[in-house]
């Protein structure tokens, strides 16, 4: 498709579809200039739906969401099976983790169904205190040695510092993930 913006990949809506509202008044239902006139408009309103389906969703609450990031098909699927060739929708989950553990590990059960056949495409956070005001990235490594490690398995998300980071008490943990 071409794209308004100079060669970039990705999805967009085109901004230069004028429809002239006389052409609409005027047009005669039955000749053959109306049907070119839908086929136009069907064309639009698909190039629309394809752009806005395939945008990224800035969707972050606490629940499983289809976030409308495609993957390639899945290479282990097998060469005669029909998933072979279909794009692969990425999930988000989001999790208000709470504050951060003191030299130790905390773990927050996230209540997803993971399986053998899920694959992690992202797994970040960020943690704030508000005391301070400072901002911190999850996964943290420091040169003082100072870590914070971020961690999924089949029940919880886990965190562990290996010093005190309890006055960080708003933590956020986005888990991206693909389900085949």
């Amino acid at each position: 498709m071409a794209n308004p913006y100079g060669g970039y990949r990705g999805s967009f809506v085109p901004t230069t579809n004028i429809w002239d509202t006389a052409e609409l008044e005027d047009i005669d239902v039955t000749k053959p200039e109306f049907i070119e006139l839908l086929i136009r408009m069907y064309q639009n309103l698909n190039l629309l739906s394809q752009v806005v389906n395939s945008k990224d969703s800035g969707y972050y609450y606490p629940q499983e969401f289809v976030n409308g990031q495609k993957f390639f098909p899945n290479p282990a699927a097998a060469a005669t099976s029909t998933q072979s060739q279909a794009a692969r929708a990425d999930f988000r989950y989001f999790l208000n983790f709470g504050t951060l553990p003191n030299n130790t590990t905390i773990s927050v059960p996230h209540g997803l169904t993971l399986t053998t056949i899920t694959s992690a495409t992202r797994i970040y956070g960020a943690a704030t205190n508000p005391t301070a005001i400072e901002f911190v990235p999850i996964p943290y490594a420091s040169a003082s040695g100072n870590t914070i490690e971020l961690y999924i398995d089949g029940t919880n998300v886990n965190i562990t510092t290996n010093s005190n980071w309890s006055a960080y008490t708003t933590t956020y943990v986005i888990f991206e993930y693909l389900k085949q």
